[in-house]
């Protein structure tokens, strides 16, 4: 049996279509691979900063909130003292009253200094609350990025193995998505679907 080299070229040319559209595709999916890869350890420096932001506001509202109570218990006891002191000097000599109206002075300007530093660290801790919410919207974004690039590398890493155009273009859905999680958390844009993220915390 003779071989046609007309037959033979033909099968070559189709060979060669075929292997072009391959390395074509997979060209697309190495370089999306390698965007996504750099976008997310862009997104990844700045999650680290934000949760060690986060962390940083929850040990402030902590201290705060400590200081708060001590505050509070100095007060209570400049309050109590200041009783004492009112009650027991009605009962006391004359040449005792001056002792006891500046005792009483001293102890009211300390309840209210007191006092007053207690609101202060109130308002502090109070901040410190919002501080750590912002920061934890933000990143609830990139964990949200995280999760969709991921799911995004997946779809490209089995559509290098299948060659199917379809599936790259799947994979570009969770990829949009999680660049512009991604963008949001960069940005500080306000976009934060909360029942995905409520579903995935």
């Amino acid at each position: 049996m003779d071989i046609d080299p007309l037959e033979v070229a033909k099968g070559d040319d189709a060979d060669d279509a075929s292997f072009a559209q391959f390395r074509k595709l997979n060209q697309f999916v190495a370089i999306t691979i390698a965007l996504l890869a750099t976008f997310m350890g862009i997104c990844k420096v700045k999650d680290d900063n934000i949760v060690q932001a986060m962390q940083q506001a929850q040990a402030n509202k902590l201290d705060h909130w400590n200081f708060y109570q001590a505050r509070n218990i100095r007060e209570e006891v400049a309050k109590g003292t200041l009783l004492q002191l009112r009650l027991a000097a009605p009962s006391q000599p004359a040449s005792e009253q001056a002792s006891y109206q500046k005792a009483i002075a001293q102890y009211e300007q300390l309840a209210a200094e007191q006092a007053r530093k207690k609101d202060e660290l109130k308002t502090q801790a109070e901040q410190d609350q919002k501080d750590y919410d912002a920061a934890n919207f933000r990143d609830d974004q990139f964990d949200l990025a995280d999760a969709l690039l991921a799911i995004a590398i997946s779809l490209l890493a089995v559509t290098a193995l299948t060659h199917f155009w379809w599936l790259y273009f799947l994979a570009l859905v969770p990829t949009g998505f999680g660049v512009m999680m991604g963008l949001a958390g960069l940005a500080g844009w306000g976009i934060h679907p909360d029942m995905l993220i409520r579903l995935l915390s």
